[in-house]
């Protein structure tokens, strides 16, 4: 890590310090102990990486971190938002991003570095839906604990590690309120002061956890489709080629049981006379099953997390309700309640665990 990289990682992990402590009137941190016996594990010198997949973890690890590359992120950006132009490209290489191209796919550069980087043992940070979502993390919202469907490069990148990554959910929550969306120039970019905020880092991901569930799926022929678009879907013309080699890396890496087994499935298909690179399909089917069970277990982070925000939140009301019920008209309270309701309603169908990936056709 150079000079430039070291000064550029503690600049902007100071001024996310800076942020948090500065404009919030209160900064919440779960489990960050989970992080850091992550980071400071020698089983990383061996090529067990560590996933994570939230931002600004930054503003809550210590200071220390920021002078030491092993101890710093990488993570995919977009080209078109952070390399557009030549200061902001030296400044987001500098600062560990690796240049991203929309609508190039999953077999592209940046992903292959992601995989060689993990390998190594490195800290892969992953931006799982590919942009803001700020409905998931509130509570009084219909799409609580709801993530969007998390791009299939994840998938790939865990497929194609050949040592169980240390996989660790992040929940966030207030962020919404520090910076919403929707907000004219200049104050888009502005954080709003007074937000309270909670970083939550969960429990590492259990390695047999995710490979039981993509046995079970692989046997009882329960894989999610696969994407079939010409662009870098099953129908292009180049895909089949790069799906053999991710096969034959997974088949080598920690996930070899699975992927041999629905590469085996495929090739019966084959031989009964089913049309097409039957294998090659449920080659991407498991990659489609990994990033669905990666986004699962997030989803079960956020609804515990936002379960105890619910329990705080009507105990604050209950108390609110007392203390305004003297002098409070009935059209105000009648307001309240059904506003109350709605976030109860909304809360529940999110631990419920509706819409599960797992249950749903991925599309293209």
């Amino acid at each position: 890590m150079g000079f430039l990289s070291k000064a550029t990682v503690s600049i902007v992990g100071l001024g996310s310090k800076a942020i948090l402590n500065g404009y919030c009137s209160s900064v919440t941190v779960n489990g960050l102990e989970n992080l850091v016996r992550a980071l400071e594990s020698n089983e990383r010198a061996n090529g067990r990486g560590v996933v994570t997949n939230d931002p600004v973890a930054w503003g809550v690890l210590p200071a220390r971190f920021y002078r030491d590359s092993r101890m710093t992120r990488w993570t995919l950006g977009a080209s078109d938002i952070m390399f557009t132009n030549p200061v902001f490209s030296t400044f987001f290489r500098l600062g560990q991003v690796i240049e991203t191209f929309r609508g190039n796919g999953i077999f592209q550069p940046a992903i292959d570095t992601a995989i060689e980087k993990l390998n190594r043992g490195d800290w892969i940070h992953l931006f799982g839906e590919g942009k803001v979502n700020q409905e998931s993390s509130d509570p009084s919202s219909p799409n609580a604990a709801r993530l969007l469907r998390f791009k299939w490069g994840i998938g790939r990148i865990m497929m194609e590690a050949q040592k169980p990554p240390v996989i660790i959910p992040m929940w966030l929550t207030g962020f919404d309120k520090l910076m919403p969306e929707g907000r004219s120039f200049p104050y888009k970019f502005l954080p709003k002061p007074g937000v309270a905020l909670s970083v939550t880092f969960g429990e590492p991901v259990p390695t047999h956890h995710i490979q039981e569930a993509l046995n079970t799926l692989v046997h009882e022929r329960r894989l999610p489709e696969a994407p079939h678009s010409a662009n870098g879907g099953l129908q292009d013309p180049f895909r089949p080629l790069e799906e053999e080699r991710s096969g034959v890396l997974a088949e080598q890496g920690w996930l070899d049981e699975p992927v041999a087994q629905a590469v085996e499935a495929g090739r019966q298909s084959e031989e009964m006379g089913h049309q097409g690179h039957q294998s090659v399909e449920e080659i991407a089917r498991v990659r489609s099953a990994v990033t669905a069970v990666i986004q699962r277990e997030v989803e079960a982070l956020g609804r515990r997390v936002l379960g105890k925000l619910y329990l705080s939140y009507g105990i604050s009301f209950r108390v609110a309700v007392r203390r305004f019920r003297l002098g409070c008209n009935r059209v105000t309270k009648c307001t309240v309640v059904m506003e109350v309701d709605k976030a109860q309603a909304s809360f529940a169908r999110a631990q419920a665990g509706e819409d599960d990936p797992l249950d749903a056709s991925v599309g293209p």
